[in-house]
């Protein structure tokens, strides 16, 4: 039997994040939750999951923070991670890749439908 597939969620908004939150479960991987830049950072190096989305406005640290941290730790630097924002600046899409983001997605422009493909995707699923 495989290991399921871990997917962690940083968003600070609560509605968006309970809703990919479930989508990912449906989908039939495990889904953690964070709210903002610190406890996800908490969370991705306690539980090591195989891709994070990653918000970039959030409250305590920010999600560029966040992924700069992240690439610190030994186990963090090679962790797949999406960014997922509202901002679509060519700013942030140029700092998020620069810092090892996979990919840099514009919310407004992806259904949630469209998310979990991509996560599907991203973990070979």
């Amino acid at each position: 039997m495989s290991q399921q597939k871990k997917v962690l969620v940083v968003d600070d908004e609560k509605v968006l994040l309970e809703l990919l939150l479930s989508k990912i479960k449906q989908a039939g991987f495990a889904a953690i939750g964070a709210r903002d830049g610190d406890e996800g950072l908490q969370k991705a190096l306690d539980e090591h999951p195989d891709l994070i989305l990653l918000d970039i406005i959030m409250p305590k640290m920010d999600g560029i923070t966040m992924l700069k941290k992240l690439r610190e730790d030994a186990w963090g630097k090679t962790a797949p991670v999406i960014m997922l924002s509202n901002l679509n600046t060519a700013e942030m899409v140029e700092k998020s890749l620069e810092n090892g983001a996979y990919d840099y997605l514009v919310k407004v422009d992806y259904s949630l439908d469209d998310l979990v493909a991509i996560v599907k995707k991203k973990l070979g699923a």
